[in-house]
C-alpha cells in the first residue's frame, strides 16, 4: 500500500501553486488567451494543466505556505511577472488597433463603430486589423512561442527570488513607445495617400466651384481608402511578423532584466 504523508502532499501542492499564478496572470491579459470571449474557466483550467506539466522541470520552489505572509508576497510577485509578460504582447495588438483607428479617421469611418465584448466600442477598421492579426498570430504559431517564453521565464526569474530588478519594468515602460511608432508605421502610407487625395479635391473645388466636395468627396475618400487597404493587405503578413518578433524579443528582455 502506497502511503502519502501530509508533508509530501503539501510539498506537491506548493510545487504547482506558484507557477499556476504566473500562468493565469499572463492568460488574463495576453492576446488571444485574454480575450473576454474566452471563458474564465478555460483560462484557469489551461493554466492549471500547464502548471502540472511544467512544474517537474522548474527550479526548486521555496517551501513556503501560500497563506503565510511570505507566500502572499510570492503570489503577488508571480502575478506581476505574468501580467508584465502578457502585457508586452498585448501592446503589439494595441499598436495594430491604433493604426486602424488612424486609418478609419482619415477615411471618414470614425463614426462606423460597433460594440464588441472584447474591446468595447471600436472602429470597424480597427476591429478588422485586430482579427487579421489574431489569425496571423495563430498561423505563425506565435501563441506557442509566447507560452515557451513564459516557461523560460521561470529559469530567468526563479520562483521566490528575493527581489526583482527595476530594469525589466523600465524596459516595459519604454516599450510603450512601440504602441505609437508601430501604429503610425502601419497607418502612414494610407494616411499620406488619403491626404494627397483630399488636397487634390480641395484644389479641384477651388478651380471648379460647382464640384461639391461634400457630395462626392466622402465617396471618393472612402473608395480610395478601401482600394489602398486591399493593396496593402498582401504586405500585412511580413509586417505583423516583424511586430510579433519585436514583442517576443521584448518579453525575453523584460524577463532577463527583471532577474535579481
Amino acid at each position: 500500500m502506497i502511503e502519502v504523508t501530509e508533508a509530501q502532499l503539501y510539498g506537491w501542492i506548493i510545487m504547482y501553486v506558484w507557477p499556476f499564478f504566473r500562468l493565469v496572470a499572463m492568460f488574463s491579459v495576453a492576446p488571444l488567451f485574454g480575450e473576454r470571449s474566452v471563458p474564465v474557466k478555460f483560462k484557469v483550467g489551461l493554466a492549471a494543466i500547464l502548471a502540472i506539466l511544467i512544474a517537474p522541470v522548474l527550479p526548486p520552489a521555496p517551501t513556503v505556505g501560500p497563506t503565510s505572509f511570505a507566500g502572499l508576497l510570492i503570489i503577488v510577485q508571480q502575478v506581476l511577472i505574468g501580467l508584465a509578460l502578457g502585457f508586452v504582447m498585448k501592446m503589439v495588438f494595441l499598436a495594430i488597433q491604433t493604426a486602424g483607428e488612424m486609418i478609419g479617421l482619415q477615411m471618414g469611418l470614425s463614426f462606423a463603430s460597433f460594440f464588441s465584448p472584447d474591446v468595447g466600442s471600436s472602429n470597424v477598421l480597427s476591429r478588422f486589423l485586430n482579427v487579421t492579426a489574431i489569425l496571423m498570430f495563430l498561423s505563425f504559431n506565435v501563441h506557442l512561442m509566447v507560452l515557451e517564453m513564459l516557461v523560460e521565464s521561470f529559469q530567468w526569474i526563479p520562483i521566490g527570488s528575493p527581489l526583482m530588478s527595476n530594469g525589466g519594468w523600465w524596459q516595459l515602460a519604454t516599450f510603450g513607445g512601440f504602441l505609437f511608432s508601430a501604429g503610425l508605421t502601419l497607418a502612414l502610407p494610407i494616411m499620406t495617400a488619403l491626404l494627397m487625395i483630399n488636397l487634390a479635391m480641395a484644389v479641384l473645388n477651388r478651380v471648379a466651384p460647382q464640384f461639391s466636395i461634400y457630395s462626392v468627396g466622402f465617396a471618393i475618400t472612402l473608395l480610395s481608402g478601401l482600394v489602398l487597404m486591399t493593396a496593402m493587405h498582401a504586405g500585412f503578413g511580413p509586417l505583423f511578423a516583424r511586430f510579433f518578433e519585436t514583442g517576443l524579443h521584448t518579453m525575453r528582455d523584460v524577463s532577463i532584466l527583471m532577474a535579481p
